[in-house]
């Protein structure tokens, strides 16, 4: 039986599951609170980051996305259904519209602090599998969180093939 291979947003979910999830766990807990408050240097010497770069299939030279990652999956509290975008925005924004500009537009450390504060402003809760896969591919990433800030769904890609449904008829 051939086993299917898993994305990187079920991968880090299922880390963030075993690793930072169970509260009640003391490694846990204090996993959590290291990589929250370490330097990057620092989030690379845990063993437990060294696994989710194992699993994920990252190359050295992206340790800076994994550094990210790693912190940011720490600062969360819950697995919810909605994207961090969809928390932060919508009907009523617990994050401005000139914030989320922000945020999309900055980059390195920036980019971890604003996001840091959104997952923050959104009670710690959001869609781990969705955020990591996102922050794992961030460049393609923040065109749909745009859609998804403002409550709506983010269009097919341009080269996605069309349903014989949607197909137009002469």
């Amino acid at each position: 039986m051939s086993e299917e291979k898993k994305g990187p947003g079920a991968i880090a979910l299922g880390w963030w599951s075993r690793e930072i999830a169970p509260r009640d766990i003391p490694a846990a807990k204090g996993l959590s609170a290291r990589l929250r408050r370490a330097a990057p240097l620092a989030v690379l010497c845990e063993p437990a980051v060294i696994q989710l770069a194992h699993a994920l299939d990252l190359p050295p030279g992206r340790a800076d996305q994994l550094v990210r990652l790693s912190t940011l999956l720490a600062e969360i509290r819950e697995n919810s259904a909605e994207t961090l975008a969809r928390r932060v925005g919508g009907a009523e924004p617990v994050l401005s519209s000139l914030r989320f500009q922000r945020l999309l537009r900055a980059e390195g450390e920036e980019l971890t602090d604003h996001l840091r504060r959104a997952i923050i402003m959104a009670d710690r809760r959001c869609n781990v599998a969705a955020l990591a896969a996102d922050l794992l591919n961030w460049e393609a990433a923040r065109p749909r969180w745009c859609f998804h800030y403002f409550g709506a769904d983010a269009p097919a890609r341009a080269d996605a093939p069309v349903k014989d449904s949607e197909e137009k008829t002469e």
